[in-house]
């Protein structure tokens, strides 16, 4: 959306919200101009009973954490200047952390999903968990594409490492470019700061909560298969043929957990193969099902699987935060081998 028709949807939205409220008389003003050249992006006159308030509000073309505090602070240096009068941050989508932002500096927020709050004196408006636009989705999605995930998992794999652009792009395997711009994405949601041009992780639950959220081990190409034999043989015989011909392999869900954690059982194999499925199967002496398998094959949706991979009783196991998000979407169990690994592996080390 071009910025004037986010400002126009935005001032519509307000006046929507507060219209439906039959003690509240509103009018809207075209922003005026006040000393040392502040201009708010819109201004309304709120009246309450004998009480009346100016409603000063800025206008983002994004919700994230790094574009609001901008906006509130700026929201604080109009308010130094105009006398009754409450902030309020604009948006297409307010994130549940960016309201929370607000919120915790007495600012007000309102997006075009609906979710709005507005507190001051006895008036207590609060509208919120109303759904993420698609177009917001999609950009918070761009940064789980497959190769913009390479970063990610660069990062969440050496928590508390301080990284340069260059030394992301070379670890990850991917462009200068493409680092630049996962990185303004990441700092504009606040996984990420910067010092001196170093790059931290700030808050990695938040970033492998999204990531999971956006991650299903279905991404991958599928081959069921039935192992005579059983799961623990079939893995046996896959890292033995794959090793012999430096073909990349590694368990993960159910394979990869029984070897993290001593309280996993399981009945089904997991691993992944980056090359020549069919003849490993054939070889293997596997049988593909649409039904009933004991070990699947996952072809990788990106090479960026393997990455920290490494190996656990002579046989390689993908790391730890590719194995999580194999296994938190898997229901039931894997759910609670999921939590397993992320309380007592994933979290120690941020």
């Amino acid at each position: 959306m071009k910025e004037l028709e986010i400002l126009n949807k935005i001032k519509a939205r307000i006046e929507e919200t507060l219209r439906d409220i039959p003690f509240l008389s509103i009018s809207s003003t075209i922003a005026e101009t006040y000393p040392l050249g502040i201009q708010p992006d819109l201004q309304f006159e709120l009246v309450a009973g004998n009480k009346s308030r100016k409603i000063i509000v800025e206008v983002k073309s994004i919700g994230e954490p790094r574009p609001a505090r901008s906006a509130i602070q700026q929201l604080r240096e109009y308010l130094n200047q105009i006398e009754n009068a409450y902030g309020m941050v604009a948006a297409p989508y307010i994130s549940e952390y960016t309201a929370r932002l607000c919120k915790e500096n007495g600012i007000g927020y309102v997006d075009l999903a609906g979710n709005f709050l507005l507190s001051f004196d006895q008036l207590y408006i609060d509208r919120k968990n109303y759904p993420n636009p698609i177009v917001e989705k999609r950009q918070v999605r761009s940064i789980f594409n497959p190769k913009s995930s390479r970063i990610l998992r660069v990062m969440l794999n050496c928590p508390r490492r301080s990284w340069r652009v260059q030394e992301l792009a070379t670890e990850a395997n991917v462009s200068l470019g493409l680092v630049s711009k996962i990185k303004d994405r990441l700092l504009d949601l606040e996984y990420v700061r910067e010092e001196n041009r170093n790059i931290f992780i700030s808050r990695p639950d938040a970033l492998l909560d999204k990531w999971a959220d956006n991650y299903s081990f279905r991404k991958n190409k599928i081959y069921d298969s039935f192992s005579p034999d059983g799961p623990k043989q079939a893995e046996k015989r896959l890292a033995e043929y794959c090793e012999q011909r430096e073909i990349p392999y590694a368990l993960s869900l159910f394979s990869g957990a029984v070897l993290v954690s001593p309280f996993t059982r399981y009945t089904r194999g997991f691993a992944y193969v980056g090359g020549e499925i069919p003849k490993l199967v054939e070889s293997l002496e596997l049988k593909e099902v649409s039904s009933g398998p004991n070990f699947t094959i996952l072809e990788p949706y990106d090479e960026g699987v393997f990455y920290g991979s490494r190996k656990i009783q002579d046989i390689e196991v993908v790391s730890d935060i590719q194995l999580y998000l194999d296994l938190v979407g898997f229901k039931g169990r894997g759910e609670e081998s999921a939590k397993y690994l992320l309380e007592q592996r994933i979290k120690p080390q941020w």
